[in-house]
């Protein structure tokens, strides 16, 4: 139940004569450059970038008429990530959307003159591309959709729907997850607050995931938390296959991965982010500059429970603890 695409020159100049007139009529056909971390076989990465594309129509930026996106997915692969980030910048677009924090890392090492938007990044400040939230002096701004002190309340929530839970490993994979970092001062305090040890359990392929996952099964009490991280977008039926297969408990970050049949997730709206991001790419269109548009936080975070797989665990997830949610997947 719910509780809550300037045009290609291919042919003669006669071909594309009318739409040149247009664009000389309507004023000077903007480009966007977007990337993102995930897959374009992403069902919910597409639906946040149709989110974007709607809001920006919405704004008065139509594709195909004053406007042109140019879209990049990379899967989460880190040599993929550079060649399509120096792809978009040798494009010179008006702007740039880009997605994670591996994304934005590349991307700011290509530019520092183009416009970039992000979304989905945990720690702008600790990871070096802006100088504040208030004023990011440089090329960079964005929406941030994490919080260090989510680390807590994913040990919180995950000790409450798993009470036996006594360990909790980490995973991510540390080319392409936000710093580890960020969220372990809460992460620490919480687990000592429960009793629970808490371990790092960094991956670098998929083959490896589920080595980590039989750990935490090997002995009564093992939960896991999957970290914000491309990586783990990436192959979230596999970990949620594996946990199901294992009989462990995980909290995610985002709801898509309740939607796949995760069993928990607690964090902030992507679509609604993307949504706002439009709103900053439309400001810099019209003049404004990176440097003075605040970095904005998430003032809203869905909580998530999936019914089906916490019964697939003999979890009992007590009524209140249901109310408490914005989403219950049965």
């Amino acid at each position: 139940m719910r509780r809550r695409e300037f045009i290609t020159l291919v042919g003669g100049a006669a071909a594309v004569w009318p739409v040149a007139a247009h664009a000389q009529q309507t004023g000077a056909v903007r480009l966007i450059g977007v990337l993102m971390g995930y897959a374009e076989s992403d069902a919910a990465a597409r639906s946040e970038v149709e989110a974007f594309r709607g809001a920006l129509a919405k704004l008065g930026w139509t594709e195909g008429s004053n406007l042109r996106i140019e879209l990049r997915w990379s899967a989460a692969d880190p040599d993929k990530i550079k060649a399509l980030a120096k792809e978009l910048v040798d494009l010179r677009p008006d702007a740039i959307l880009g997605h994670t924090t591996p994304v934005i890392g590349v991307l700011a090492r290509q530019t520092q003159t183009i416009p970039i938007v992000f979304t989905v990044i945990a720690d702008p400040i600790g990871s070096g591309f802006a100088a504040s939230l208030a004023r990011p002096g440089g090329n960079i701004t964005g929406f941030s959709d994490f919080s260090s002190a989510l680390g807590g309340k994913w040990v919180e929530l995950l000790k409450e729907i798993a009470p036996h839970t006594v360990r909790m490993a980490l995973l991510f994979n540390p080319a392409t997850t936000s710093p580890v970092e960020f969220y372990m001062p809460s992460i620490q305090a919480a687990a000592l607050s429960f009793a629970v040890q808490v371990s790092a359990a960094p991956v670098h392929t998929k083959d490896e995931i589920e080595g980590v996952i039989a750990a935490q099964a090997r002995s009564p009490g093992g939960s896991l938390i999957v970290l914000p991280d491309a990586f783990n977008a990436a192959n979230r039926d596999l970990i949620i296959g594996l946990a199901a297969r294992f009989g462990v408990p995980v909290i995610y970050n985002a709801n898509y991965y309740a939607v796949s049949g995760g069993l928990i997730t607690y964090g902030a709206d992507r679509t609604e982010e993307f949504r706002q991001a439009a709103g900053y790419i439309d400001r810099i269109l019209r003049g404004a500059k990176p440097a003075d548009l605040p970095i904005q936080q998430p003032t809203k975070f869905e909580f998530v429970i999936n019914l089906k797989m916490a019964k697939a665990l003999g979890l009992d997830v007590p009524l209140q603890f249901q109310q408490l949610a914005d989403e219950v997947i049965e």
